[in-house]
């Protein structure tokens, strides 16, 4: 997890603060706070591919949304705010313009797979494969103790097929072969563990029974469905949001 750091070099010590975790999709925008869960899943401001292509439009929609968090009562916020996996630095950039504009206490960054599989709570230790089947995007993440250790991303999603059955060939497919590119350049026997543990598969496509049960055949691995995949990402922030809210003195590095 990353943080911008604090927005306005401190303001609001010793007063209270709310908290909201934020999930901008490439098709939806999702809002979570403690006490409420998810209260917003509206369409995303001009968001393509993951990246925000207008700062401003997606600006005035945040403000929406944190202005309406239930319990807002004027107070100062914190946010937890997720990103793909294998977001770049222009990306990054793109993303902490939006949210300089808030006037937050102080943003956290992190992931959308560990965001989903900190949701997931999945039971031991060890390795995890987090399968994101986005609107446009689809992510292949391998999670171990908590950590991203390798990734891929192919910029393509439910959104650019037809509904046909060829789209659910088209989008397991991609997924597989991402999971192959990882586990072909793993040298530890991680995405071994992690296929044989059970691969975690959230986002919309998550819903899509003709997808998952290609994925299922394509990789011979058992499917484990995060629980309301769709918000998933969010809800996790949620969780990290209420651990950092508790702990207020913790400060994880710069993003």
């Amino acid at each position: 997890m990353g943080s911008f750091g604090s927005a306005d070099g401190g303001r609001g010590a010793g007063r209270p603060v709310r908290g909201i975790a934020l999930d901008i999709g490439s098709s939806r925008t999702r809002a979570w706070t403690p006490g409420a869960g998810v209260f917003a899943d509206v369409p995303s401001g001009p968001v393509r591919r993951g990246r925000v292509t207008d700062a401003e439009s997606q600006l005035r929609l945040l403000r929406r949304l944190t202005a309406a968090a239930p319990g807002g009562d004027g107070h100062d916020t914190v946010v937890m705010l997720t990103h793909p996996v294998l977001a770049g630095r222009e990306e990054r950039e793109a993303v902490k313009r939006v949210v300089d504009g808030l006037g937050a206490v102080r943003v956290f960054a992190v992931d959308s797979a560990r965001a989903a599989a900190a949701h997931a709570a999945p039971p031991g230790d060890g390795p995890l494969l987090v399968v994101d089947l986005g609107a446009q995007l689809t992510e292949v993440t391998l999670v171990v103790d908590g950590l991203v250790v390798d990734a891929r991303l192919a910029e393509v999603g439910l959104d650019d097929l037809p509904d046909s059955g060829s789209a659910s060939d088209a989008v397991a497919g991609t997924a597989a072969d991402l999971v192959s590119d990882l586990w072909r350049r793993d040298r530890t026997g991680a995405v071994r563990g992690a296929l044989r543990r059970g691969v975690l598969v959230a986002g919309g496509g998550a819903l899509r029974l003709d997808v998952t049960g290609r994925l299922a055949h394509l990789l011979r691995a058992r499917l484990r469905l995060a629980n309301d995949p769709s918000t998933s990402a969010v809800r996790g922030a949620g969780l990290m949001l209420a651990s950092a809210l508790r702990h207020p003195t913790a400060s994880p590095a710069r993003l």
